[in-house]
């Protein structure tokens, strides 16, 4: 299936916890636009990989693995729910282990350029707000909006902290913010598509900013984006 390029897309990048993925979705259902959840790709793929045996570091297994998964997001990839030939993984592709695996996969060259067209494929009508760390330089170049959101290293581990005890699950702070830092060096350092922002892209620090509020920016600059 190929993508239709005339079909407006939104990009939304950023390191792990800085907002970016419940921002994309309430941007997403604002505008009625289909949703891509780019990372929830590589953590399934780690996940997979972990099922079938498959060391995270074998390249060539990983990409032949990585272009016949059977991925789909319900509801066009609203919400956390995510299907692997069938079965609902949701739950177990958002924890820690599985965001250390996904960022592994991730840095591996053949890994990304099998998930490259299957990202693109999500380009349908009306529109896609995509989320992840490349969106706006790699796949999505030609974004008729980009955003970058960032947070403080110490602020992010705090929102992954509180989100893991809502859910009934402890984690040390500690053990939290080391895992963010050293994802965050692994993202920005990798020889292939590193983390950071694309050169038109709007940065948005969400440190002190609340949901509501990003959101709103977001969708104040894509309108004057796509109705100038």
């Amino acid at each position: 299936m190929m993508s239709d390029i005339s079909v407006p897309v939104i990009t939304v990048d950023g390191p792990s916890g800085s907002g970016k993925g419940t921002i994309s979705q309430a941007v997403a259902r604002e505008l009625g636009f289909h949703f891509l959840d780019s990372g929830a790709l590589y953590r399934v793929l780690a996940l997979a990989a972990r099922q079938r045996g498959i060391a995270l570091d074998d390249e060539a297994a990983l990409a032949e693995l990585a272009a016949g998964l059977d991925i789909r997001f319900p509801a066009d990839g609203e919400g956390d729910s995510v299907l692997l030939d069938g079965r609902e993984v949701g739950g177990e592709i958002r924890t820690e282990a599985a965001g250390a695996g996904a960022s592994k996969v991730a840095a591996l060259p053949a890994v990304r350029a099998a998930l490259l067209q299957r990202q693109r494929d999500f380009r349908q009508p009306p529109g896609l707000v995509a989320d992840g760390r490349d969106m706006g330089t790699v796949v999505f170049p030609d974004a008729d909006a980009k955003f970058f959101l960032t947070a403080s290293a110490e602020e992010r581990a705090r929102r992954r902290y509180k989100q893991l005890k809502e859910k009934g699950k402890e984690a040390p702070y500690e053990a939290i913010l080391a895992d963010i830092q050293a994802r965050d060096e692994r993202d920005a350092s990798r020889a292939v598509a590193p983390l950071k922002p694309a050169e038109d892209a709007e940065i948005i620090d969400t440190t002190s900013l609340d949901i509501p509020t990003t959101v709103s920016r977001v969708l104040a600059a894509i309108k004057n984006r796509l109705n100038p």
